[in-house]
């Protein structure tokens, strides 16, 4: 007999942690840019699995990937060679013109790898004492103790104090508090070009030019955090360069595994070169078939999406733009860039989140009052007229 809703909701409050506020909504299956429920109801799908489904759902190409290596082999660990590691770290450093790839299991995990191998880097130099970081107000970087510790938002951070010390965080549109906080202690300036969790705030260029000062000046190291800008969201493999961003070390994660776990930190030759065997690792990541998935997206990015996202996102911030100035003043602002946007209201986003998603429509809110859309990379003008469609009456009727 199959499991109903109320089956599935059931047997989760009993047994599982309750530490998410989920949706009253059971999927399936998925099928390109839609969700389809329990009672077979269609949703257009604009989180994508919070910015992770980047084929869509079901893609053909990656199901038969991913199908194919899970039938020859799926995991051997970090003991010994696979054919698949370097093939994807030879791809990732084309694309990002860093040097070297550590794997991993998601974005977070390269953060953390990031912020240990900044630390790595100075203390094999001879300046130990060299170990504090600055971030940014409004910045998420993770949830484990490194990155929680380098994220902004206090209802985050409290409930896990003590973090790890030394960690200062700065106004990005008051350059002059950074060029103050950043000194003989700091191992690194962590960055999100795009805060994602933070509200959808681009990095303005003017912060990315005192970032690169502040680097020179004291020899800091630079952490671009690209978990969710990255990957291709933006149409460019990353967007820090697109502000000036130099950096030494870059966490990915979130889209390039199309929805196989997988994160990446990559190491300028400078950084790499002071990590020794056994500082860092990991027992899954890498494995055959997160290269695998990861592989196969980057085959789809670098055919036609490349050129498809920034077509499309055009298109996008043209309809938002529309749709926030016909719904003035409850609509304060558009922010975003490529395939990442923010609606940001002048009311609580949660009425809106669920009035959509009763019309067949998944968007999520973040920072409060922002309505973040996160759609796959496979959209299309069409796919946004429709959502646009449902936003406008949903704002409508506020």
């Amino acid at each position: 007999m199959t499991a109903t809703a109320t089956d599935i909701k059931s047997l989760e409050s009993q047994y599982l942690l309750q530490n998410y506020r989920r949706q009253p909504v059971v999927f399936e299956r998925g099928e390109g840019v839609r969700l389809f429920d329990d009672a077979g109801r269609s949703y257009l799908d604009f989180v994508s699995g919070i910015g992770v489904a980047s084929l869509g759902h079901a893609h053909p190409r990656l199901a038969r990937a991913v199908a194919s290596q899970a039938a020859t082999l799926i995991h051997t660990s970090n003991l010994y060679f696979h054919p698949l590691q370097g093939e994807l770290a030879a791809r990732l450093v084309k694309l990002t013109k860093l040097d070297r790839a550590f794997f991993c299991n998601s974005g977070t995990e390269a953060v953390e790898a990031c912020l240990k191998f900044a630390r790595r880097f100075w203390h094999a130099r001879g300046a130990a004492r060299r170990t504090d970081f600055v971030a940014f107000n409004h910045s998420f970087h993770g949830r484990t103790m490194g990155a929680l510790s380098v994220t902004w938002d206090e209802h985050y951070r409290a409930p896990f104090e003590p973090l790890v010390p030394g960690v200062t965080f700065v106004d990005a549109d008051r350059p002059a508090t950074l060029d103050a906080a950043v000194g003989e202690h700091t191992a690194a300036i962590i960055v999100e070009p795009i805060q994602g969790e933070g509200g959808v705030r681009p990095l303005s260029r003017a912060a990315a030019t005192a970032i690169v000062e502040a680097c020179r000046r004291t020899g800091a190291l630079l952490i671009a955090d690209e978990v969710q800008s990255g990957s291709g969201r933006t149409g460019s493999f990353l967007h820090g360069p697109a502000l000036g961003l130099a950096p030494d070390l870059v966490a990915l994660g979130k889209a390039l595994g199309a929805g196989v776990p997988i994160g990446a930190a990559m190491l300028s030759s400078r950084v790499a070169g002071t990590i020794a065997p056994g500082d860092h690792g990991t027992t899954y990541g890498g494995n055959l078939l997160a290269c695998r998935a990861a592989l196969t997206f980057l085959d789809e990015f670098e055919g036609s999406l490349s050129e498809s996202i920034p077509r499309v996102s055009a298109y996008l911030f043209d309809r938002l733009r529309a749709l926030a100035a016909a719904h003035r003043p409850r609509v304060a602002e558009v922010r975003g860039a490529g395939l990442i946007a923010g609606l940001d209201l002048t009311v609580d986003a949660a009425p809106v989140v669920a009035a959509a998603l009763d019309r067949g429509l998944l968007v999520n809110r973040t920072s409060a009052t922002v309505i973040r859309l996160l759609p796959p990379y496979v959209i299309t003008e069409k796919d946004v007229d429709e959502a646009m469609g449902i936003l406008d009456a949903v704002l409508g009727a506020l």
